[in-house]
């Protein structure tokens, strides 16, 4: 799996899957018998794993339907700042 989505957007993924996984618990703690709240926990747990691994299947789709992939200089560049962090 290549990184597809960029620190930023990673770190934003994390924020808010966290955000909605404490939300989503917290009232599924209060009213159990929705399952609507389980489903919404699991979509920030989804988020919070694209984010630690910067890979996001429907990015990969839409760039595969619009052919517009990163230009091999702007992978460069991107992971010579990771490798100097």
């Amino acid at each position: 799996m290549k990184p597809n989505i960029s620190l930023v957007n990673a770190l934003i993924r994390i924020a808010c899957g966290l955000t909605l996984i404490s939300w989503s618990t917290a009232r599924l703690a209060r009213r159990p018998h929705h399952s609507s709240y389980l489903f919404m926990t699991m979509m920030g747990a989804l988020k919070v794993a694209e984010g630690i691994t910067r890979f996001c299947p429907l990015t990969l789709l839409m760039q595969n339907y619009t052919g517009d992939e990163l230009d091999s200089q702007d992978e460069k560049k991107e992971l010579t700042m990771l490798n100097q962090s």
